[in-house]
């Protein structure tokens, strides 16, 4: 049990008390059922991998969003983590291509951009003709760094944009912190009719 609650531990966002909560839910559920758990988290492991041309995760080769010729193939939204594909996807507002970095530069936990994904970044911007490419990274202190770092690279070849950061809908501006309001007051536009 003890080896279980360690191991669920390791999972992202699951403290001891989460962890034991799983732990002894998985031992009170019937063996079967146990076993497609385990069946899918090793099934998952060894048949997903990350796309030749973005690495976002796959099945295949070449993800389906790279693989779909309806999508504007002359704009790539570039994003640390595939977790941010999958936010974005959801909007269902965005319909160009996408670059998973893998991270973002770190120098405390020994992250460096030759970590990354950039170098291959900037190789499909000068061959395939980006139009524009936009920087999709959270407005951490480690994903400043790494926007203005790969704006620095890429200015020379193409447009490069970011999204806008700011308050939510349905926010407060009494309990937004200075950096977001900061932000949104960067971010504003012209209020149109």
């Amino acid at each position: 049990m003890a080896r279980l609650i360690e191991q669920l531990q390791k999972l992202p966002g699951i403290g001891p008390k989460n962890a034991q909560r799983l732990a002894l839910h998985i031992i009170k559920r019937p063996e079967k059922e146990v076993e497609n758990l385990a069946e899918a988290i090793l099934n998952a492991k060894r048949k997903i991998g990350f796309c030749q041309r973005c690495f976002h995760l796959t099945s295949d080769t070449i993800c389906e969003i790279c693989r779909n010729p309806h999508r504007d193939q002359t704009t790539i939204c570039v994003v640390a983590d595939s977790k941010d594909v999958i936010a974005i996807e959801k909007t269902r507002e965005y319909q160009g291509l996408y670059h998973v970095l893998g991270g973002v530069i770190s120098p405390m936990d020994g992250i460096g951009p030759e970590q990354l994904h950039i170098k291959q970044l900037i190789q499909r911007v000068n061959q395939e003709k980006t139009a524009e490419v936009i920087l999709a990274i959270n407005p951490t202190v480690e994903g400043e760094t790494t926007t203005l770092y790969i704006a620095k690279l890429l200015k020379p070849f193409t447009k490069v944009t970011r999204i806008a950061f700011g308050l939510p809908v349905g926010g407060d501006l009494e309990y937004a912190d200075e950096i977001t309001l900061a932000k949104a007051l960067e971010g504003r536009r012209v209020v149109e009719d």
